[in-house]
């Protein structure tokens, strides 16, 4: 019998993988059609500039959408669903209107190895008070350049990614995701 970690790991590379591959797509060149003599020159246009996604609501968002399609894709036809739990930071439970914490897992069976993904919109107060409390508890702290990185300290995680990181919030100017590794984050596309 594969021992659960082995597979948890195993589950997390291939979906991680799955995610990373669906992001990406082969070049692909368009032919390029030869002007015709009789055929006018096609007046060019200047293309406006991709604009940034707009902040999702917290009522909008749900487990399908919060995590990219090549990951729910994964996640089902491994046959797990999504139940969402309550987002508890430290000792603040954020609201179910202002945020969305799911739990990936396969329910049919007696198990605790799933995939969580979280977002949540959140005051600058709010998140320093919940940042303050991490680090009370012995998480750890790192600054990005997304954001404010807080996570478990290695040596009580359930699980780690291949950079040693386990359970991370990622906090942002007015949200906070939160993974059950650090790798896990990029897999959260639907927000923030």
């Amino acid at each position: 019998m594969t021992p659960p970690r082995i597979v948890s790991a195993t589950a997390g590379a291939v979906l991680l993988l799955a995610a990373l591959t669906a992001c990406s797509a082969p070049g692909e060149s368009t032919p390029t059609p030869t002007p015709d003599a009789a055929t006018p020159a096609p007046q060019t246009s200047v293309e406006p500039a991709a604009t940034p996604e707009p902040e999702p609501s917290s009522a909008a968002l749900t487990c399908e959408s919060m995590i990219s399609p090549g990951t729910v894709s994964a996640l089902t036809e491994a046959g797990w669903t999504a139940e969402t739990k309550d987002f508890v930071i430290g000792d603040t439970t954020i609201p179910a209107d202002q945020g969305l914490l799911c739990f990936w897992g396969d329910y049919a069976v007696a198990s605790d190895h799933g995939q969580l993904y979280g977002w949540a919109e959140m005051s600058a107060s709010a998140s320093s008070d919940a940042q303050t409390s991490l680090l009370a508890a012995g998480w750890h702290r790192e600054d990005g350049p997304e954001g404010v990185y807080i996570t478990e300290d290695p040596q009580y995680a359930m699980g780690t990614d291949d950079e040693g990181y386990g359970m991370t919030y990622l906090f942002g100017d007015g949200w906070v995701k939160l993974a059950d590794t650090k790798q896990g984050l990029i897999l959260i596309e639907g927000a923030a």
